[in-house]
């Protein structure tokens, strides 16, 4: 009898601290989310270009950067329940500093209250991605880990439906003349700081409110044990850690596919609302294309678990990656609502890529999943540089989108070049991966 196929992707016993676990997956699915609008919303009203908005995106992920490797030897010293715990505190806190950035009205509080709070993130990541993998058979880690993070656009979701609701729909830097013209840009200064107040305001309380939300779950797993795993809570003396990691070119490989894949989603999720908008679709409006993506990524991520009981995982992510390549291509040739289409279907093929990247890099990895996937979550940079990338594209003519044609095609829609250099990449690691050519650990 095959007992490897009887192997329970989750097992009973540790069924609830899986749960939790999961929970936090949606939880940062819905910062990222509730962010990625908040580009063009700052942009508005606080009267700035297309690079400085970007700025949003540079804190947001940077600060996973900054505090991955910080939050892996922390676990190592401590427990991934320590680790989740502080990477709650800090996400509680960076939220709730949104409360005095709004008050000072300042821009550079904004991006210092999202760089605290994504280093919260960045201990959340670093923390649950391998735990996740640890709670149960190695053979079934990359399936599980698939399952918790198809959690994730749920969250997500939330995050751009309140986006929508109860940020973008409110603000008053956005609302248009009867030709489709801005009336905040024709307001005297005295009218635009009083609309500008107002809509800080407005973009302050969901962020609060966040705050307090994840406070709670801050005390819920504080009062719930939590299961360890001998190999990856042991303590790890990091040099010799990090020198195993990187003498595998799987991960080494990894780290770099993982990379540009958060670069591609970041930049196909915020400049999305760009691209809408030189279509004629105001912001508000675009949002609906938003949660469409993140309904077709939540769709592809639970069918992209299930072919991942019959398809290599190499050979998947491959797949997927000439999918993305192809709508990306798309989006840049062909003008107009199927240019918008091909965008939002992205999703679709980019839904298995973060956690198939992950679970390929970590596997094999043992004891040094832990400092592996503090430099997996490192690579979330990668959503930081590339967006602003992609502005300084859109500003080659001026602040607007349709400023200037490269290609015979507007800048808004060549910055998306950016995106399918990123698949490419990640279609070669998926296929070095099927081919075997990469070993868990070379000598």
């Amino acid at each position: 009898m095959n007992t490897t196929t009887k192997t329970p992707v989750v097992a009973k016993s540790v069924i609830i601290p899986f749960i939790l676990i999961t929970s936090l997956f949606a939880l940062w699915g819905f910062a990222n989310d509730i962010t990625n609008p908040m580009v063009s919303a700052f942009k508005k009203v606080l009267e700035l270009d297309n690079f400085q908005a970007s700025l949003v995106q540079l804190a947001f992920y940077g600060g996973y950067f900054t505090m991955a490797l910080p939050a892996a030897i922390f676990v190592n010293k401590y427990s991934y329940k320590k680790g989740v715990l502080l990477g709650l505190a800090l996400y509680a806190v960076g939220a709730l500093l949104f409360y005095p950035a709004a008050a000072f009205e300042a821009f550079g509080f904004f991006l210092a209250a999202l760089y605290i709070l994504t280093f919260g993130l960045a201990f959340l990541e670093t923390t649950a991605n391998p735990y996740i993998l640890s709670m149960g058979d190695e053979a079934t880690a990359t399936q599980r880990l698939n399952l918790a993070q198809a959690f994730n656009p749920i969250g997500a979701l939330g995050g751009l439906i309140i986006a929508q609701k109860f940020i973008l729909g409110s603000l008053q830097s956005d609302d248009l003349n009867a030709d489709g013209t801005s009336i905040y840009e024709t307001l005297s200064e005295t009218a635009k700081a009083a609309i500008r107040t107002s809509d800080l305001q407005v973009i302050r309380n969901p962020y609060v409110m966040l705050g307090l939300v994840v406070i709670a779950f801050f005390v819920l797993i504080a009062l719930i044990k939590m299961p360890q795993n001998k190999d990856q809570e042991a303590k790890v003396h990091i040099g010799k850690s990090i020198g195993r990691l990187f003498k595998s070119k799987k991960f080494v490989w990894g780290v770099i596919a993982q990379a540009f894949y958060v670069g591609a989603q970041i930049m196909c999720w915020t400049y999305l609302y760009q691209y809408a908008e030189s279509i004629g679709i105001d912001n508000q409006s675009a949002v609906t294309y938003g949660i469409s993506a993140l309904v077709i990524f939540l769709t592809g991520r639970w069918v992209g678990t299930a072919l991942l009981k019959y398809i290599n995982s190499g050979k998947l992510l491959y797949y997927f990656s000439i999918g993305a390549l192809v709508c990306t291509l798309i989006t840049i040739f062909v003008e107009g609502m199927t240019g918008l289409y091909a965008l939002v279907g992205i999703s679709f093929f980019m839904s298995i890529m973060f956690p198939t990247i992950y679970g390929i890099a970590l596997e094999g990895q043992g004891e040094d999943a832990k400092f592996g996937a503090a430099f997996l979550v490192m690579a979330i940079v990668g959503g930081a540089l590339m967006p602003t990338l992609q502005g300084l594209i859109l500003d080659i003519g001026g602040i607007g989108y349709t400023d200037t044609r490269i290609l015979g095609v507007p800048e808004v829609n060549f910055s998306f070049i950016l995106p399918a250099a990123c698949f490419l990449v990640i279609g070669y690691y998926g296929i070095m991966v099927y081919k075997n050519k990469f070993l868990a650990h070379e000598n």
